[in-house]
């Protein structure tokens, strides 16, 4: 998980952060909200194949819901779903007008989401808004003149708006004027928002929520009148997290709304509706309830479930509990759909595990009814829009309209992406799409992502199953889920076992590990536990009982190393790249905790600029530290949209040609080959570089003066490169032809190393690639180590630059919170032998 730390604000870097980076633009990018991944994937409606969203019929006796991008309705009790909207754009959030007859719905077109209203009678479909804003939460006044919303027109930040009737025209006006809270807050802005407005049942007041004055979370339920003539009650005061949207009950006395908390996953909640209630839990489980709308006559609660995983609608007896799915098995389409029979195929025309996208001649993404669909959190430059994909077991139909369509294949980093286009008659088709072998020459190399989030607080429920089965089509041969909280939650700690596992037919090793969190020091990953989880999860969060910045990752890492982990720091660096001498808070630990031999790794393909993080990282290697490069890529693996896939960034570990086949055993000698550096890290390319016959990890004693070593390297790449270079001590000294489009390389030939130091090969792009979701392709091996004349890799300003670094982090510790000048002590001795370490190798 990240978090934007001041610290990611730091040097002058050795290679700046390429501009093309800019081609991948985020998806809504017009929000000003920080950590889009979060209110993206909780708030922001997104493709699911499931239900995601619903609104109750007047009569009680249907509903309306969101699921494929398409307004849906449903009688109870029946298994046919109606298809009400079928326009170009993606379609959510419903909500029915108080006489039944008009449905206002947000649409996704573009980068943009606007409301629109559907008369229901004559599908005449209107907009209510316009523009380039994100607009949604919709909801009709009990009298059907006005409509609040929620919206980012004003400032890109999220405000509630009403829309009022005039005639046939709507008149749009902010609600409540924009408010800045005084205390600082991780993941939100200083600008307070509002989400989920609901009217009450006489339509004088809103209940929404607010983080005003709030630290941490999205914000307190609270419960306002519309003319604003008094000051905001307080309803619920806890931490939330973008999905607890409140109701009305339709008498008024009580509120409903979703909760986390005591527990892991959202549950349906009541209180009352006036100030001072005593909440209570209304459904119990391990995963979530969301959503919640009351039927008109107050009976009954329909809700969204990801119980089984994916999404569901259940519906509840308010007085008695009983509960009940509705499932939606035939469709009546408002448009002509036909069938799609795909099959992925290895070389032996298997079926074999892969990554698709479907687009149809309409530009919308479609899927598998059953398959969980996801989305790229960038957009795609052709399009406009996020890529939206599926994990396949290789054999799926798929619906959608007949005509053209495109399909495209990935299998992680084994196979060249592949591409077909396929006409799709009004009696549908059939296509088998084989892929080859890329990494046949690299057998003994296996993959492994350094850092993953099976649940994360996403739409979906992942299961250990799920997670295996969506790293098998990656080819991913080890994946790590690094359980971390979301705020005062830990979604995954009841997956922690210190025991590697293959699940059912799964090739993909699993194993449970941690993601420490600090608000200050850094984030450090903590791989191959043997014993627990490091509790608590976190340090440094103000007005709480883990406020003080103690313990510093050095002594996270002295814990982890006692049950033989491996510690890591992971997504270091983004523009710009950090600078000692920059004003402002200074508090990433990574150069002190190398100094004192606690960092086993660090993640330089990862959730960051890879480039900003080689620059620090070439620092320190200057300096005679030898520090292995790895590749993790933050993806949260139940997200509908999401920083990934699972392996999008990953590390590979030379086990032989015999690596072990106990899933604990292959753990731990991947582990251990990480440790002793025999990796490289990636995003697109395998690499094989050799010095000598000394491999990423090796060393090379030389006498004293020039010495002419031979190199060999080789590279497949799933993505164009433009460049593919040889680096010795940070500079480049030689620069390797690419052949086959930018994507395969073979080279011999000499160097020259006449000083201690280090090699590496770098593959890279100056341009982003549409088969690798990330900022740019980019690969680099761990180093090489090379000692001449016995005299160890020394640089005076790379060291003096941690110096003013590790100044900074004494400073910081010196002012900062602390429950015991005890814990003080610690740290800033700590930084003190840090420090003196670097002294020592000026």
């Amino acid at each position: 998980m990240k978090l934007r730390c001041a610290a990611s604000a730091m040097l002058i870097a050795a290679f700046a952060s390429p501009a093309f980076a800019a081609e991948r633009a985020p998806a809504l990018a017009q929000v000003t909200a920080p950590h889009s991944y979060y209110w993206r994937e909780m708030y922001v409606p997104q493709l699911t194949s499931g239900p995601s969203s619903l609104a109750w019929a007047r009569d009680g006796e249907a509903l309306y819901y969101s699921m494929r991008g398409r307004i849906w309705r449903q009688r109870i009790g029946s298994t046919r779903a109606e298809e009400m909207t079928a326009a170009a754009g993606y379609d959510y959030q419903p909500d029915l007008s108080p006489d039944g007859r008009t449905l206002v719905f947000s649409r996704r077109e573009g980068d943009a989401i606007n409301l629109v209203l559907r008369d229901l009678k004559s599908g005449r479909e209107t907009p209510l808004t316009t523009g380039g804003a994100v607009n949604l939460d919709a909801r009709w006044s009990p009298d059907g003149e006005k409509i609040a919303y929620v919206t980012t027109a004003q400032g890109g930040n999220f405000h509630i708006a009403i829309a009022s009737r005039s005639g046939r025209a709507w008149a749009h006006q902010r609600w409540r004027p924009e408010t800045k809270s005084v205390a600082g807050r991780y993941y939100y802005a200083a600008t307070d928002h509002e989400l989920s407005p609901a009217w009450s049942p006489d339509g004088t007041e809103l209940l929404f929520v607010s983080n005003e004055n709030v630290r941490h979370g999205t914000g307190r339920i609270l419960r306002q009148k519309l003319d604003l003539s008094a000051p905001a009650d307080i309803i619920r005061d806890e931490e939330t997290n973008w999905k607890a949207r409140p109701e009305f009950s339709p008498e008024g006395k009580r509120v409903s709304y979703s909760s986390y908390f005591g527990r892991q996953w959202h549950q349906l909640w009541m209180t009352t509706a006036a100030p001072g209630g005593f909440p209570m839990p209304f459904t119990y489980g391990e995963f979530d309830v969301t959503g919640a709308r009351w039927s008109s006559d107050g009976s009954k609660i329909a809700f969204i479930s990801n119980e089984k995983g994916g999404l569901q609608i259940d519906i509840i007896d308010v007085v008695g509990g009983k509960r009940r799915s509705l499932e939606a098995k035939q469709f009546s389409h408002a448009r002509a759909v036909a069938d799609l029979s795909l099959r992925i195929v290895d070389q032996e025309g298997a079926p074999t595990p892969a990554r698709v996208q479907v687009t149809a001649g309409d530009g919308r993404d479609y899927a598998p009814a059953d398959a969980l669909i996801r989305a790229d959190d960038f957009r795609d430059p052709a399009r406009g829009i996020e890529t939206h994909y599926f994990h396949s077991d290789g054999e799926d139909v798929i619906s959608l309209p007949p005509g053209a369509a495109e399909i495209r294949v990935w299998r992680g980093l084994s196979s060249t992406p592949a591409v077909r286009k396929v006409d799709i008659a009004g009696k549908g088709a059939a296509i088998d799409i084989a892929l080859d072998d890329l990494g046949r020459e690299f057998a003994a190399w296996k993959s492994g992502d350094a850092h993953t989030h099976m649940n994360y607080g996403g739409a979906y429920r992942e299961s250990v199953e799920g997670y295996a089965q969506q790293a098998d089509a990656e080819a991913l041969d080890l994946a790590f889920n690094l359980i971390v909280n979301k705020e005062q939650r830990v979604p995954d700690i009841d997956a922690f076992t210190p025991a590697p596992v293959r699940h059912g037919g799964a090739k993909a090793v699993v194993a449970q590990a941690q993601e420490f969190h600090t608000s200050i020091w850094g984030h450090l990953g903590l791989l191959g536990l043997t014993e627990h989880l490091l509790t608590p999860d976190y340090a440094g969060y103000p007005q709480t009982a883990v406020a003080s910045l103690f313990p510093d990752n050095a002594t996270v890492a002295k814990l982890a190393h006692e049950q033989a982990a491996l510690v890591g720091y992971v997504h270091p660096f983004d523009p710009p790249a950090p600078d000692p001498a920059q004003e402002g808070r200074f508090s990433y630990s990574f150069p002190a905790d190398v100094a004192l031999g606690l960092v086993d790794y660090v993640e330089i393909v990862g959730f960051s600029d890879h480039r900003i993080t080689e620059s620090v990282w070439h620092r320190l290697l200057n300096c005679g530290f030898r520090l292995p490069a790895a590749g993790g890529t933050d993806a949260m693996t139940n997200y509908a949209s999401l920083r990934g896939p699972i392996g999008l960034n990953r590390t590979y570990v030379d086990l032989g040609d015999d690596p072990p086949a106990d899933p604990a055993a292959f753990t731990r000698r991947w582990l251990d080959g990480l440790k002793a550096g025999n990796s490289f890290a990636t995003n697109s390319a395998l690499l094989d570089f050799r010095i000598e016959n000394a491999g990423p990890g090796g060393e090379i004693a030389l006498k004293k003066g020039a010495h002419k070593l031979k190199f060999s390297a080789r590279i497949e790449s799933i993505a164009a490169l433009t460049s593919l270079d040889i680096i010795v001590n940070g500079a480049v000294v030689q620069k390797i032809p690419l052949e086959k489009g930018g994507r395969s390389a073979r080279a011999e030939g000499d160097i020259v190393i006449d000083r201690s130091g280090w090699i590496s090969l770098r593959a890279a792009s100056d341009e982003a690639s549409p088969d690798v979701f990330d900022l740019y392709p980019y690969a680099v091996t761990s180093p090489i180590y090379v000692t001449v004349g016995g005299k160890p890799a020394r640089s005076r300003s790379d060291a003096d630059f941690f110096i003013a670094w590790i100044d900074r982090l004494i400073d910081h510790a010196a002012n900062g919170a602390f429950n015991t000048e005890l814990e003080r002590e610690i740290v800033l001795k700590n930084f003190r032998k840090a420090r003196r370490e670097f002294e020592r190798r000026r």
